[in-house]
């Protein structure tokens, strides 16, 4: 098998991450995206909402969006488990991590897409007051979870998940779409620290 990958883009990092805190090694293959290869046919074919990562395994099956691959390298190396260990577990993770999602990565994926200049050409029309909108979703969001992370060491319970990859990922991803971490957020940046501090970060 082999990942369609992207070293800027925020998904396909998730996944690398992933693949790294799995100790899976997984070839892939680059797409350029500034040069719009996920727009054109062939990649169309493969994924027809034309985004990454793509994970295609070896019979051609192509499997899309980041948390369906990460679901499905737990299926195939489901040690060390990173979506919970029973269920009680699984569901709690399953929740800290769509709570991320919805509340974090996507509001600064909009302002990233709809308040950075170099978006303009992919994001037809641009909104200015959408990334404005989002970007106070964002951080009051993150003013949540430095209360939660007061509570205990990593985003859904007391062991690194999925959910704290969701959640670095984002927050990283903030320089892009210039959004300042408030200085405020004593217990983020602690979590912070320690989860950049992983070997699986470089990923």
């Amino acid at each position: 098998m082999k990942l369609l990958d992207a070293v800027k883009a925020p998904n396909p990092r998730r996944v690398r991450i992933f693949l790294a805190e799995k100790g899976v090694v997984v070839p892939s293959e680059m797409v350029d995206l500034a040069g719009k290869e996920h727009r054109g046919e062939r990649f169309r074919e493969i994924n027809p909402q034309r985004q990454v990562p793509v994970l295609v395994l070896d019979d051609g099956t192509a499997i899309a969006e980041t948390m369906a691959i990460c679901r499905y390298i737990e299926e195939i190396h489901p040690e060390p488990d990173l979506f919970g260990a029973d269920p009680v577990e699984r569901a709690k993770v399953e929740m800290w991590n769509r709570f991320v999602e919805l509340g974090v990565f996507s509001q600064v994926s909009f302002v990233f897409r709809h308040g950075h200049p170099g978006m303009a050409g992919f994001e037809v029309p641009q909104v200015a007051d959408w990334a404005e909108v989002n970007r106070g979703r964002a951080l009051e969001q993150l003013a949540w979870l430095d209360g939660e992370l007061g509570r205990r060491a990593f985003v859904a319970g007391d062991r690194f998940t999925v959910a704290d990859i969701t959640l670095l990922v984002a927050v990283d991803f903030m320089r892009a779409a210039r959004i300042a971490l408030p200085e405020d957020l004593a217990n983020l940046k602690r979590w912070y620290a320690e989860v950049s501090a992983r070997p699986s970060a470089a990923a």
